[in-house]
């Protein structure tokens, strides 16, 4: 049975639940499923409407009663539009505007929970309760996070990347970045905002010595400041700011390591997709990163210490047997545990099974 499934998400750029969006709409009709997405736009929604997929806009709910409900109206056009068969909510902002929409209406709710910060748990998992018909965590770890908060029975499905495309040669994209051929690069893919920890990174950066480069992409409400901080610690040219890309693939592809020092994650994406790309992790000790890089793939670091990012920093960069070994054991991982195929399996069985009644 061909169902109807509708995203709601807060924006559709650069992140990981807006990559895990692209990628189950990319993929879902191998799977019998017309998709929609309901966000406040980006350039993911705009390269799915070139597609052909139905967009529809709801600006990001402020966490204000105006924004939410201004948020929840437009949801509900978008669901009396597209007429969907299961709305698919990501995160908890999301699921409030959905719930909302599609009061008195029988559609089903499934919300797939990326992570909150620590203190955040307990009031997600009273939200979630009273909106949704299912949760999915996107990692074990999240999923205990969510029961011991009072969620009972949140189902677990990990997310997963598909192995990169081919790509433009390492030596062309570093010439259309301006890169030296041979200079060590790093690189950060991560939105500038709080959780993220740019600061920490930068304050790492200053501590690694030598002539290489530090490249982050990402955009976001930090960038005055951290522009400010990299130009305090007097990094130059050796921290390049690229703004929000689209070509994470591309830019993978000319790194030599990337780096994540977030307070907190749920099973980040760009993580994934380095590991897929054979690109070794430098990143914080932290509930999904944890779990993914258990089997190897890079090196773990305290979070919030920049003299730990740096001393793994240096011996990554420095060490090129030690790249290719975390690089060959990160591929496994996402060869053995986070192939999408087996992300749409999971997702079309507990829809069909859970929420559509066996319906196929």
């Amino acid at each position: 049975m061909n169902m109807r499934v509708l995203h709601v998400i807060s924006e559709m750029g650069t992140g990981g639940a807006e990559a895990l969006v692209g990628e189950m709409v990319h993929r879902g009709p191998g799977f019998g499923w017309t998709s929609g997405v309901a966000s406040g736009g980006g350039h993911r929604a705009e390269a799915l409407g070139a597609q052909g997929v139905p967009l529809f806009t709801v600006p990001i709910a402020r966490r204000t009663a105006g924004g939410v409900l201004r948020a929840a109206r437009l949801t509900r056009t978008a669901v009396r539009k597209f007429r969907p068969d299961v709305v698919i909510a990501h995160n908890v902002s999301a699921s409030v505007s959905a719930k909302l929409a599609i009061i008195g209406q029988r559609v089903p709710l499934l919300t797939v929970f990326h992570g909150v910060a620590e203190a955040d748990y307990r009031t997600s998992a009273r939200i979630l309760r009273r909106t949704s018909d299912v949760v999915v965590a996107v990692a074990p770890v999240i999923a205990g996070r969510l029961r011991s908060a009072g969620l009972p029975r949140p189902k677990v499905i990990r997310n997963a990347v598909a192995l990169p495309s081919e790509v433009d040669s390492r030596e062309a994209v570093r010439a259309s970045l301006r890169l030296p051929a041979g200079v060590p690069v790093a690189l950060c893919l991560a939105r500038l905002e709080p959780q993220k920890r740019h600061d920490v990174l930068l304050e790492a950066w200053a501590k690694v010595s030598g002539d290489a480069i530090l490249l982050i992409a990402g955009d976001g409400s930090l960038r005055e400041e951290l522009l400010e901080h990299s130009a305090d610690l007097g990094l130059g040219d050796r921290v390049r700011f690229l703004g929000d890309r689209t070509d994470g693939p591309a830019l993978l592809a000319a790194a030599d390591v990337t780096v994540l020092t977030s307070d907190w994650e749920g099973l980040p994406i760009a993580l994934l997709e380095s590991l897929a790309a054979e690109r070794p992790v430098v990143a914080t000790d932290v509930d999904g990163v944890r779990e993914v890089l258990s089997a190897g793939g890079g090196l773990l670091v305290p979070p919030g210490e920049p003299d730990a990012v740096a001393q793994a920093l240096r011996k990554m960069l420095d060490d090129p047997g030690e790249r290719s070994c975390a690089a060959a054991a990160g591929l496994a991982t996402i060869r053995r545990e986070y192939h999408p195929d087996a992300l749409m399996e999971s997702y079309d069985e507990l829809l069909r099974s859970d929420l559509l009644g066996g319906r196929r």
